[in-house]
């Protein structure tokens, strides 16, 4: 199997950290497709935790579910960028522990 030269990174997001998400993705030329930079989708999800004794969530409080409004974004990165990435996202990111997938992609549209 031949290696993957790009991924797709999915971050869950408050909606408020978004713009200071984009600028560091920018920092990092994370969303650089072809002749175009800064490059990413967003869309509104919900989630859901339950912040464990020893946590200190950003939002809500030890022992009980919580459920809020946050956003999927969606980048396309080379996989050579990923760690400096993923450093520039956990910056900015409010979260204790924040939901962060790499996926490596097969093939995308720049190919």
């Amino acid at each position: 199997m031949e290696a993957f030269t790009y991924c797709k990174i999915e971050i869950f997001i408050p909606e408020s950290h978004l713009e200071m998400l984009q600028a560091a993705l920018q920092n990092v030329d994370a969303g650089h497709i072809g002749n175009y930079d800064s490059c990413l989708s967003y869309s509104p999800v919900t989630g859901c935790w339950r912040p464990l004794e020893g946590s200190s969530p950003y939002i809500g409080s030890c022992g009980t579910i919580s459920t809020e409004k946050e956003l999927k974004v969606e980048v396309t990165c080379l996989t050579g960028r990923v760690k400096e990435t993923l450093s520039a996202i956990k910056n900015v990111h409010p979260y204790e522990e924040p939901v962060i997938n790499v996926i490596p992609l097969y093939m995308t549209g720049m190919e």
